[in-house]
């Protein structure tokens, strides 16, 4: 497993890369999926600790990563999101649906 996805406990953190976007979204959505399946996750973090820039893409692998694990009875959380990703979250309807973190629970 790389760097972006650490299973802790039945959480999957996708540590977000710096920028979120159509060149790097096909490898998390895929790699997300296929680790959902595989193991026993209920929750997928994604963590925004080094994120600069997320497009249209980015939100999508987000809302379907939010639609999979609702199917699955589990939830979708986000932590260290900075100024301009909140933004995106507010503006595209994400912090509706996607609980954001402060700090680690």
């Amino acid at each position: 497993m790389s760097d972006i996805f650490r299973i802790e406990d039945e959480t999957l953190r996708i540590m977000v890369p710096k920028d979120l976007d159509h060149h790097n979204c096909i490898t998390i959505r895929e790699t997300a999926d296929t680790i959902m399946m595989q193991q026993n996750i209920k929750e997928i973090l994604f963590d925004f600790q080094h994120t600069e820039f997320m497009d249209s893409s980015g939100i999508g692998v987000i809302v379907g990563r939010y639609k999979n694990m609702k199917c699955l009875g589990g939830t979708v959380a986000a932590i260290h999101v900075n100024q301009r990703i909140r933004k995106i979250f507010l503006l595209s309807g994400l912090s509706k649906m996607i609980m954001i973190y402060e700090q680690e629970a």
